[in-house]
């Protein structure tokens, strides 16, 4: 009888703490869209990835216009001078495939520009999160932009105008 006892005292006090748990949401969208350092970051990154892009196409276009022109005077070629041509094409082609995984590979320029403009906004944000949720003693903040289990949630546990007041950006 008397464990039984300690037991539901045990299980009624691990229930409180549970309940006790606070919780809150922030919306990154929102954040981000609010911050005009990320809209900057993003706007250099859409240029710098146009002109890469236009570089690649240039050289792309450059090895299909070779490709036409020894299409057209294949007849008039000797051996030699096809075999000339081919491997210019196959050069050019190599050329223009090279360029586009330097610049938009896995571990590309573009990858490592995003990184250099983009993780220092992000990681400012982490640490506005942090000292709000110590702050306010939230145990839990969820991304409600990028949870796609959250289906409702109050906007009064939404913090993410104290998250940007944090950063520098009030928006109360």
């Amino acid at each position: 009888m008397r464990k039984l006892f300690i037991t539901a005292i045990f299980a009624t006090i691990c229930a409180a703490g549970a309940f006790a748990q606070k919780y809150a949401l922030v919306d990154m969208e929102y954040i981000l869209k609010n911050i005009p350092q990320y809209e900057m970051a993003n706007e250099q990154l859409k240029q710098v990835s146009l002109r890469w892009q236009k570089e690649v196409e240039t050289i792309s276009k450059e090895a299909e216009t070779l490709f036409k022109n020894y299409q057209s005077d294949q007849v008039f070629l000797t051996d030699e001078q096809k075999k000339k041509k081919e491997e210019e094409i196959v050069a050019k082609e190599k050329e223009a495939a090279e360029l586009q995984a330097k610049y938009f590979g896995p571990q590309g320029e573009l990858y490592k520009k995003r990184q250099s403009l983009i993780e220092p906004i992000q990681d400012d944000i982490y640490e506005a999160v942090k000292k709000v949720s110590e702050e306010k003693g939230f145990q839990v903040i969820f991304d409600r932009a990028s949870s796609a289990g959250i289906i409702f949630a109050s906007p009064r546990i939404d913090v993410s105008n104290l998250v940007l007041a944090k950063l520098g950006y009030s928006k109360d």
